[in-house]
């Protein structure tokens, strides 16, 4: 016995008629029953041809309303939010309020921060050469030991 499970349950669509789920359904006899209106109503006037030019962009919002959907949004509420960010959204300016005393901070802050490296830097030089110092006062030191040892002390 093999049973058929959708291995995205989230996906899962419950058809109602011809493969379509009952949302789709009713927005497409919406967009057919819209769009048929209005071509009748605009043969006569303004030919059959244009009467389809006016009745696509009135059928294509309402059919997108049934099928149409993105991250778990439908149509409307996608449309809605993209109107509101075109035209919702202020503009964002920019006010240089204290950029000249921020941009003063900042160069105080990395002047200082040079100067604390230079000193350390000039500290770390002057313990080096103390430290040379020593060792060569100390090489001194033992090369005098060393040449009194080999002599042996007089009495005047």
């Amino acid at each position: 016995m093999i049973i058929e499970i959708n291995k995205d349950i989230e996906k899962y669509q419950e058809s109602v008629a011809m493969g379509l789920s009952a949302k789709q359904l009713v927005y497409s006899i919406l967009a057919l029953i819209s769009g048929c209106l209005i071509v009748f109503l605009l043969y006569g006037k303004i030919g059959l041809t244009f009467s389809c030019y006016v009745a696509v962009p009135i059928v294509a919002p309402i059919a997108l309303c049934g099928f149409y959907s993105y991250n778990g949004m439908g149509f409307r509420e996608v449309f809605t939010r993209y109107m509101k960010s075109i035209f919702g959204n202020k503009a964002l300016v920019f006010q240089s309020g204290g950029y000249r005393e921020m941009r003063a901070e900042i160069r105080a802050v990395e002047e200082a921060q040079k100067r604390a490296a230079v000193r350390k830097a000039k500290e770390e030089r002057k313990q080096k050469n103390r430290c040379r110092i020593n060792e060569i006062i100390k090489k001194c030191i033992r090369k005098t030991n060393r040449k009194g040892r080999g002599k042996k002390e007089q009495i005047y």
